[in-house]
């Protein structure tokens, strides 16, 4: 289960308060039929998703044994910096998921998310690309704004300002886009500048690998922003109420992608859950969820996640 002190000790800091929904109300391109949207969904499938605040073999056992227990997702958040005073051991994520995809043969593997905004893209597209082709097609990249902005951007003398990251974000994924397209690309922007250049090999997956952008509800930026990629995973932050989101809130999701994009055959909407019971992920499945993303206890943060990882997911 993804529980709810996963999100306290990041987001504590920041004086966020966490609220759990009440939920007991109420290949790509495998698609079945929802009665309930009455559009076509891909198959739900069920990840883990692990703080990279470890030693890279532990997460690396996790990972083996999450794909040897039928679970379809592993993956990595990526963060820098989380308590300056008493420091975890902290994993660079795309250097263990390139690891892992030597070490697995099935399961997806990416991030939940990576700050685009803080990272050079052009190093980026290189990594993805990597773990794309060592892992035979299976990278996801997971992308957002990056938080707590004081920790992630502010101790590196890097601006916090939302409006810049932003605008880092969008010309972030600009660059990449155009770098994995195997042709020759420039781009001019008020963040980034490349010189033509072409980057070889592009990735397994075509036309890109699978980019999912975080989204924070009630607002509906992220969710327009992930309109234009393939997939969104929303949360809902307002003020100090933190916390996944619930059934009625992915329609809603689903119903401003749709406003945005005609083709929905292939894109996925990935939705963190506190609760894994049958119950609670059929609730999510109807209303339009195609991944479910569990996590462990921080307070028994390895512990937790090897026994997550040794038993089967929700649909086994």
């Amino acid at each position: 289960m993804l529980r709810s002190s996963v999100y306290q000790t990041l987001y504590a800091p920041e004086g966020l308060r966490i609220s759990d929904p009440a939920y007991n109300a109420g290949s790509r391109s495998a698609a079945t039929f929802a009665p309930s949207r009455g559009a076509m969904m891909l198959r739900m499938r069920y990840g883990l998703s692990l703080p990279n605040f470890a030693e890279p073999g532990a997460l690396l056992d996790v990972a083996e044994a999450a794909e040897a227990s039928g679970w379809d997702g592993f993956f990595l958040w990526d963060h820098l910096v989380i308590d300056r005073a008493s420091p975890p051991p902290i994993s660079e994520p795309w250097t263990v998921l390139a690891a892992a995809a030597v070490r697995t043969s099935r399961i997806r593997l990416g991030t939940l998310v990576t700050p685009v905004p803080r990272r050079r893209p052009w190093v980026l597209a290189r990594q993805v690309v990597t773990v794309d082709h060592l892992s035979g097609g299976r990278a996801v990249l997971g992308v957002g704004l990056g938080v707590p902005p004081d920790a992630e951007y502010a101790t590196f003398a890097e601006s916090p300002d939302i409006g810049d990251r932003a605008g880092r974000l969008d010309e972030g994924l600009a660059v990449m886009s155009g770098l994995w397209s195997g042709a020759p690309m420039k781009f001019d922007g008020a963040h980034f500048t490349v010189e033509e250049v072409r980057f070889l090999p592009s990735p397994v997956q075509q036309p890109r690998v699978p980019v999912w952008v975080a989204a924070s509800l009630p607002a509906l930026g992220g969710v327009r922003r992930s309109a234009r990629w393939d997939g969104v995973a929303p949360i809902f932050s307002d003020g100090d109420e933190f916390r996944p989101v619930t059934p009625d809130e992915v329609s809603v999701v689903l119903d401003e992608v749709r406003a945005q994009r005609s083709d929905m055959a292939t894109f996925e909407v990935v939705v963190f859950s506190i609760d894994l019971s049958s119950s609670a992920c059929l609730a999510l499945e109807n209303a339009g969820a195609t991944w479910i993303i569990g996590g462990p206890d921080p307070a028994r943060f390895l512990d937790d996640a090897m026994e997550m990882a040794t038993s089967p997911p929700p649909h086994a």
